[in-house]
């Protein structure tokens, strides 16, 4: 499990899990809007790693410049280096 503290966002932490053929088998949000981060991690749950962040990289929220999803983007990057 990879735990990331978010930058510019409501969410306060995001914990990730990726197995060894970098699928995402696990995606959790504490804090931000909990209808749309659940959502985001049911979506990303099982999808190739570098996919979700090709698709997630860049999404902005209320120009802030960065989002949840984007943030995510960030995490899954991160934990892949750990990997």
């Amino acid at each position: 499990m990879y735990t990331y503290f978010p930058q510019g966002v409501c969410s306060r932490q995001i914990n990730i899990e990726i197995d060894e053929n970098e699928i995402i088998t696990e995606c959790e949000f504490i804090g931000g809007c909990a209808g749309n981060t659940v959502g985001i991690c049911q979506l990303v749950k099982g999808m190739n790693a570098e996919e979700a962040i090709k698709r997630l990289r860049g999404i902005d929220c209320r120009g802030r410049g960065t989002s949840c999803p984007d943030q995510l983007s960030i995490a899954i990057e991160e934990a892949l280096e750990v990997i």
